[in-house]
């Protein structure tokens, strides 16, 4: 019996990338589930008009965490074997959705997780300074306080064995959620495996939205999550 492969992207004011994105994620995965985290820029009503997609709708912003969250939840709900993720601003590559699955199937892996920083791919981007800077830093972080041996702690693109999510639970609702995924893994025994992924950025002003698009206060709020979690 195959096994039952969901692909979440969860979204925010995503109106210029979605349309690509959930294209590129069909080809690779028969069940795409868009998680539109209170959209206020006409990505809702783009996403109303189609009907090959299954969607959750956040009446307001919640956060990028939250929007995962509800990803997780969904998998869980729908009897899902396997949950991949990936961005909606083309950072991630879908035809390597399929070599996430298989690792995660095959490999009795609990997290499959990309990492820009395994090794360079030709052409690649090269990363914003202060976001290589902080990624290290906390990617350190959480190896020493959690006993891991990860390289890139923040990469979206992720595979999970759904029967592992159910034992996950999270609280943190913004960028930081990933930490306390995390802390959530170690703390279970999960096992873990990274994936080599381009280090791709398509607008390297995108912003993080209020306080954290200053890097010192998203870097101390990394660490107040890591000392909360």
């Amino acid at each position: 019996m195959l096994p039952r492969i969901l692909t979440a992207l969860p979204v925010y004011n995503e109106v210029n990338y979605v349309a690509g994105a959930i294209a590129g994620a069909l080809c690779y995965c028969r069940e795409v589930l868009i998680v539109d985290d209170g959209s206020t820029d006409g990505t809702r009503e783009l996403l109303a008009a189609r009907d090959d997609i299954l969607q959750v709708t956040h009446s307001e912003n919640r956060g990028y965490g939250a929007a995962l969250v509800s990803a997780f939840q969904f998998a869980v709900r729908g009897g899902y074997d396997v949950l991949v993720t990936i961005d909606c601003d083309g950072q991630h590559q879908p035809q390597l959705i399929p070599r996430f699955v298989e690792t995660c199937c095959h490999s009795e892996v609990d997290i499959v997780s990309g990492s820009r920083y395994l090794r360079k791919f030709p052409g690649q981007s090269e990363p914003p300074p202060e976001r290589h800077r902080i990624n290290q830093c906390i990617t350190a972080e959480v190896n020493r306080r959690f006993g891991l041996n990860i390289t890139d702690a923040f990469c979206g693109f992720k595979a999970y064995r759904v029967s592992a999510l159910e034992k996950i639970h999270v609280t943190e609702t913004g960028y930081a959620m990933p930490l306390e995924v995390w802390a959530c893994a170690a703390r279970l025994g999960l096992r873990i495996v990274e994936l080599p992924v381009p280090l791709i950025y398509l607008d390297v002003k995108r912003s993080f939205g209020g306080a954290l698009d200053d890097a010192e206060t998203r870097l101390a709020v990394y660490r107040q999550v890591l000392d909360r979690i």
